[in-house]
């Protein structure tokens, strides 16, 4: 895995930034071509960084949450998260697992 944003975010390079996102989409043909059909495929960050604004600071509080399998409900909104562990609680349901925290979001897709 490549951090692109430690590389270009926090380095204020928007252009490097746009590069190393249209690379990473160029790559997403293949790597959904090997999920199967009942994979689920997560696409977050772990913070926001805006390579635009001034400084090199987190600069936003909301991340991107990108949700595909094969199987899957298109178009679901899940609006806004209130917590990262919902991510977590929904891997967890996917593995028949419990945990202590967070909101699934997989019936959502079913």
């Amino acid at each position: 895995l490549v951090d692109y944003d430690m590389l270009y975010g926090h380095r204020n390079d928007s252009l490097g930034y746009g590069k190393a996102l249209e690379y990473f989409d160029s790559h997403l043909p293949r790597i959904i071509e090997k999920l199967r059909d009942d994979d689920i495929l997560l696409i977050t960050a772990d913070h926001g960084c805006d390579p635009t604004t001034k400084g090199t600071d987190h600069t936003r509080e909301y991340t991107p949450l990108l949700v595909y399998g094969p199987k899957l409900k298109h178009g679901v909104n899940l609006g806004t998260r209130s917590s990262f562990n919902d991510i977590a609680a929904t891997i967890a349901e996917y593995f028949n697992l419990k945990i202590d925290s967070g909101i699934s979001f997989l019936n959502d897709y079913r």
